[in-house]
């Protein structure tokens, strides 16, 4: 994970009480609840990246399987 640095952030009151009580439900301190979510938070969004860098090249690198091709004109023609 690497050096750990300090971070101050302001909450209301009772969402730090609150944050205390789930954390020690969990057995945690409120600043391993916020590593836990940030890390979830960026882990979901590089998968996300991940994911839609292989559908963007999966469809670069798709095979033209012939068929008709349909004009803009066509298609709005088609849900009217």
């Amino acid at each position: 994970m690497g050096v750990k640095r300090n971070l101050t952030i302001q909450l209301d009151a009772d969402l730090i009480r609150r944050a205390k009580v789930l954390a020690a439900e969990r057995g945690t301190s409120v600043s391993g609840l916020v590593t836990q979510q940030i890390t979830e938070l960026i882990e979901a969004r590089d998968r996300y990246i991940s994911a839609r860098q292989s559908a963007l090249e999966m469809m670069t690198a798709a095979v033209d399987r012939g068929g008709r091709r349909w004009t803009r004109e066509e298609l709005h023609a088609e849900r009217h």
